[in-house]
């Protein structure tokens, strides 16, 4: 189950919006406890390709989100990105690149920017995409 914080949900669909027509991503860092994720910050990241259709997080960005979650004692909990005019699934090409698979892959879509859906996945050791609940929460 991964948990997002409400303002950071809003955070990220706002994010992806202005990224349009390009797909947006970014990186989740957080604590895991058991089979729970908790999302404490979302790292938004360039999408070096530029494209509506594809994306490829820029590397040194990457190093420094990653350095950052170790300075605040997080780990990598998962991966991001939006898809601007279709569902929010996992792609061949997704499926095919997702080498980690202790992370939770996010797709947001935008096919309907007025309602924006997001779902969780995780990919196992044999490619096999398993769809992974996840909650919005509020931070008190």
């Amino acid at each position: 189950m991964v948990y997002i914080g409400e303002k950071d949900y809003e955070r990220l669909v706002e994010h992806c919006l202005e990224c349009l027509p390009m797909e947006a991503c970014g990186l989740l860092g957080g604590i895991q406890y058991k089979k729970k994720k908790q999302i404490k910050r979302i790292y938004f990241l360039t999408n070096m390709d530029n494209s509506a259709e594809h994306f490829s997080m820029a590397p040194k960005e990457q190093f420094t989100a990653i350095k950052d979650m170790r300075a605040n004692g997080w780990e990598l909990l998962g991966n991001f990105h939006s898809h601007p005019a279709s569902p929010p699934m996992l792609s061949k090409e997704d499926i095919r690149l997702a080498y980690d698979i202790s992370i939770s892959y996010l797709v947001l879509s935008l096919a309907d920017p007025e309602n924006p859906v997001l779902n969780a996945f995780q990919i196992d050791r044999e490619k096999n995409v398993l769809k992974e609940a996840w909650k919005k929460y509020v931070l008190h």
